[in-house]
């Protein structure tokens, strides 16, 4: 929680549904060496497919940094038609930075 409280005026954050995160394991996904996620890639890691891997990161059952072979990061683009509001303000206030809860899933949504 404080390096959330240091990093709020600059960054977005909030809970991720299960359908978002498989669409960006889907769309966005990568292996080590710039591969595609894929649900033959998955199968060897014991998972039958991406949609079972969200589920499991989600319920707190495996983190995506301890995946073999998985890279945690994802590389976004920026959101369609852009941001609503202000990225200096916080979500709050009406801006783009802090907490959103349930709403980073429209935002992903248009990221991806």
């Amino acid at each position: 929680m404080g390096m959330l409280y240091r990093v709020q005026n600059y960054v977005t954050w909030g809970e991720i549904s299960k359908e978002t995160l498989a669409l960006m394991l889907k769309k966005r996904g990568r292996l080590l060496g710039g591969k595609r996620l894929t649900d033959e890639a998955l199968e060897k890691l014991g998972y039958k497919s991406i949609d079972e891997l969200a589920e499991a990161i989600v319920d707190c059952k495996v983190e995506l940094q301890k995946l073999p072979n998985v890279r945690a990061v994802f590389k976004l683009h920026p959101p369609k038609k852009g941001f609503k509001g202000k990225t200096k303000k916080s979500y709050a206030a009406g801006g783009e930075a802090g907490y959103r809860g349930e709403a980073i899933n429209n935002l992903i949504n248009r990221m991806v």
